[in-house]
């Protein structure tokens, strides 16, 4: 379906304009996307885009909330029906890489916005996400010291931002040499010397 095509419901032309934004950014820095570039990407008018979102900074919610939802269900079903916690972490963690891959601009978008100076919902939405996914993490590491596959010395939080640490590692270097599937190969040796730090030692 082509996304400048007319009378499309409401909720599938926003759906459009989001998708449109994340290819936008896969692009271009972040901060430098104007409603005039999405519009013109989608072969709409600018009075357009605006009958379905009423600014930017709607978009951008939108967009946000969709990242949430694909990313939290991404990580959630990659977990489903592993027994062990520390394959469901390794599981989490190549989930969080595959999508990345999938949608190169999400990354783009969370570093942006974390580095704007000012509060913004937006900033605030990529906050809660990463607190949530934190949470996510954490259970998980729990789960592994109660079941004795996991160091009762490892801090859990702590252990959970150094998983999320590695995954923004590798983004940055991927962007760095402009080829986002490189990090497809470097995951799993990388994840190994993250579980040799969280395993029990005799």
């Amino acid at each position: 379906m082509s996304p400048g095509r007319k009378h499309l419901p409401a909720e599938e032309r926003r759906a459009v304009i989001v998708r449109t934004v994340l290819d936008l950014a896969g692009e271009r820095n972040p901060s430098k996307i104007t409603t005039a570039a999405i519009a013109e990407r989608m072969g709409l008018t600018q009075g357009a885009l605006f009958r379905h979102f009423p600014n930017k900074d709607a978009v951008w919610q939108a967009v946000m909330d969709w990242v949430t939802d694909r990313l939290l269900a991404r990580i959630e079903r990659a977990a489903e029906g592993v027994d062990s916690p520390l394959a469901q972490l390794e599981a989490i963690f190549l989930a969080h890489v595959a999508f990345v891959i999938e949608h190169p601009g999400v990354p783009r978008i969370l570093f942006a916005e974390l580095q704007r100076p000012e509060d913004s919902p937006v900033r605030n939405a990529v906050q809660r996400l990463m607190q949530r996914y934190a949470g996510r993490l954490v259970m998980h590491i729990e789960q592994g010291q109660a079941v004795g596959e996991i160091d009762p010395a490892v801090e859990p939080g702590t252990a959970a931002m150094a998983l999320i640490g590695m995954v923004q590692g590798l983004v940055m270097q991927s962007l760095l040499a402009g080829d986002v599937t490189r990090m497809r190969a470097a995951a799993p040796p990388l994840f190994a010397l993250y579980r040799r730090g969280l395993e029990v030692h005799s």
